[in-house]
This record gives C-alpha cells, sequence and structure tokens, in this order.
C-alpha cells in the first residue's frame, strides 16, 4: 500500500472569524510546503492539490502555480491536482502550463481534471452548471490534440476555436502525464475507466461504497482490455489518530464540522449530516487506523490519499512512525 496527501495550503483572510477548520484543507503557504517536503523525506508518494475559488475561507485557488514551486523543493514526490476544474479554464494555456510543471518536475506531475460540483464558484464564473459536461468534453479534447499532436493543430468547437497552433513545451511523460478523474456515480466511473483515466474517490464514501468503486472500475478496466493496477485509484480518506477517549471525542467533533463544511461550500449553505456510523475517515487509534486500511486493502485499495484536518508535520511524523511500518512489505514488493 501506498500513502500520499490532498488537500492544499491555506491562508486567512483578515475579516475571517471562523477559519480553523474548514473542508479539509490546512494551513499557510510556507507551512505546507514543509508540510509536503517532510511528507517526501517520510516516504509519501504523491501530494495531490484542489482547485477552489470564490470560497471565502482561503482555500488554493493556483494549484498549477504551488506545484511548479513545489516541483523545485523535492526530487521525487509525484505532484497531482484533484482537482483541474476544466469548464473554467482555457484549456490550450491550461496545457501549456501543465506540461511546464511537468517538465520542471523531472516528469512528475499526475493531472487530475473534473467537472465542478460547486454551483457558488460557476457562478461566480458567470459559466452555467448545466454547460459543464459539455465544456468538460471539449476542453480534454483540446488538451489531448495539444499533448499528443506530432506539430501542429487545429480545433473548431463549440466553445474553442483554434487554427493551427502549436502548444509549447511538450510534456516530459509520454504521450502525456496520467489523467486522472474524480467520479463516484456508476457511470463516471465507467466513463473514467473507458477512457483512460485514473480514478479519484472522495474522502466521504464509506468502506463498503469504496471497495463496490474501485471493483466497479477494475472490472471496466478488464472488461475492455485495459491494464489494470491498484494504484491506478487514488483513494482520499480523513485521517485523524488518537490515543485516549478525549481525543477521540475531539476528533469526533473535528469530522462533524468538516462534513458540515463540504456540503455547505458545496452548496452554498445548508449542511451534509455525518452519517451515525461513519467508517469512512481513518480515525482512532493507531491500530485502528491500521485495521480501518488493512479493510480497504482487502477490497483491493492500494493508494490512499490522506487528508488531515490539522495537516502538521507531527501528525505525518506520527502516521509514518505508527501506521505506515504495518504496510511496509507491502511497500517494498510494490517496488
Amino acid at each position: 500500500m501506498q500513502f500520499g496527501l490532498f488537500g492544499g495550503a491555506r491562508t486567512k483572510r483578515g475579516d475571517d472569524t471562523a477559519n480553523s477548520v474548514g473542508a479539509g484543507d490546512s494551513h499557510a503557504y510556507g507551512d505546507f510546503i514543509a508540510y509536503v517536503t517532510e511528507a517526501e523525506r517520510l516516504g509519501f508518494r504523491s501530494v495531490f492539490l484542489v482547485e477552489h475559488h470564490f470560497t471565502g475561507v482561503g482555500q488554493l485557488s493556483a494549484s498549477l502555480t504551488l506545484l511548479a514551486y513545489l516541483a523545485a523543493r523535492t526530487r521525487t514526490i509525484r505532484l497531482g491536482t484533484a482537482v483541474i476544474v476544466l469548464p473554467w479554464h482555457n484549456p490550450v494555456l491550461l496545457a501549456e502550463q501543465a506540461a511546464t510543471v511537468d517538465l520542471l518536475s523531472g516528469g512528475r506531475l499526475d493531472f487530475g481534471v473534473g467537472k465542478g460540483y460547486r454551483a457558488p464558484e460557476f457562478a461566480g464564473f458567470q459559466i452555467a452548471m448545466a454547460e459543464a459536461t459539455e465544456r468538460f468534453d471539449e476542453a480534454i479534447e483540446v488538451i489531448r490534440k495539444a499533448w499528443t499532436s506530432p506539430g501542429r493543430f487545429s480545433h473548431q468547437g463549440k466553445r474553442w476555436h483554434f487554427d493551427n497552433i502549436v502548444v509549447e513545451p511538450q510534456p516530459l511523460q509520454t504521450p502525456h502525464p496520467p489523467l486522472w478523474l474524480a467520479a463516484g456515480s456508476p457511470d463516471s466511473i465507467r466513463r473514467a475507466a473507458r477512457e483512460g483515466y485514473n480514478l479519484l474517490l472522495d474522502q466521504l464514501g464509506s468502506v463498503a461504497l469504496t471497495i463496490e468503486r474501485v471493483a466497479l472500475f477494475r472490472d471496466e478496466c478488464n472488461k475492455i482490455g485495459r491494464a489494470y493496477h491498484p494504484t491506478m485509484v487514488g483513494v482520499t480518506r480523513a485521517l485523524q489518530i488518537v490515543h485516549d477517549e478525549k481525543e477521540r471525542q475531539a476528533a469526533f467533533e473535528t469530522r462533524a464540522r468538516v462534513v458540515d463544511r463540504i456540503g455547505d461550500l458545496a452548496r452554498g449553505g445548508g449542511t451534509i449530516a455525518p452519517p451515525e456510523h461513519d467508517d469512512a475517515p481513518l480515525l482512532g487509534t493507531p491500530a485502528e487506523v491500521v485495521a480501518r486500511l488493512r479493510q480497504l486493502q482487502a477490497g483491493g485499495v492500494e493508494n490512499v490519499l490522506l487528508v488531515d484536518p490539522a495537516a502538521t508535520v507531527a501528525a505525518l511524523q506520527a502516521f509514518a512512525r505508527e501506521v505506515m511500518p504495518a504496510f511496509a512489505v507491502n511497500r517494498a514488493a510494490a517496488e
């Protein structure tokens, strides 16, 4: 089993009065850079950064910019987007920017994309959510052309028109950086398998639902003759290690606030009540966290992306010291 990080730096606004926990994103940029570099030292394989706008809670908006900086500060950890929302971007400019990060990082970019799901963000960009799918489809078509065309290319679509252009630089990875799709519904998971994406799964799905989704993706790959490996699925899980009952209660309260905030940001108001028996997070003692990870592993999960509400170096070190050794044999075999 391999481990990575999910989330991003988070800044505080001068008028922010309730910014202590958010939707899983963590802290200021300098601290986050130290967090990622320590993760690399501890053996974490990847970091995937979110893209969000207009939240009022300081969430990361320019993920490729931060990844370009991290490319210079790291050597081995893979650098991912989770996700860039294609309907909001010029696909040619995006192809150029992402290829530049791939080049600067020595071929470590994982290009995660999605359609978006937060209505206030679409409203802020003056883009109708009803157009998200068609905009996504056309944008990824242009990006694939930009990265795989042997020379100049043209595109005449509904939203974008390009005549005899060449995108530079080309990405270092061939034919292009791995494509990842954030998906949850059966149809979108099947689409990810059929269209050559790796799969990103959210942090809220139960163990049973997550295993079901992994199986669906694997089976669809097998059905179409696509080679499958468990690391092609990144499963996001909230991490909250506790050592006594007082810490456990505080962790449950934090979890409830995080889930509530996710719903609030997704809908522009309102909440999502946490399930009565929420087995999605890695919440518990180190032994309990190991047991939960073994449940996931038995269901085919081998690539876990950690979301730590505190996102401290100390939490990373505790996980590396108290949890990762239980999976060291598996990691060595995977290498």
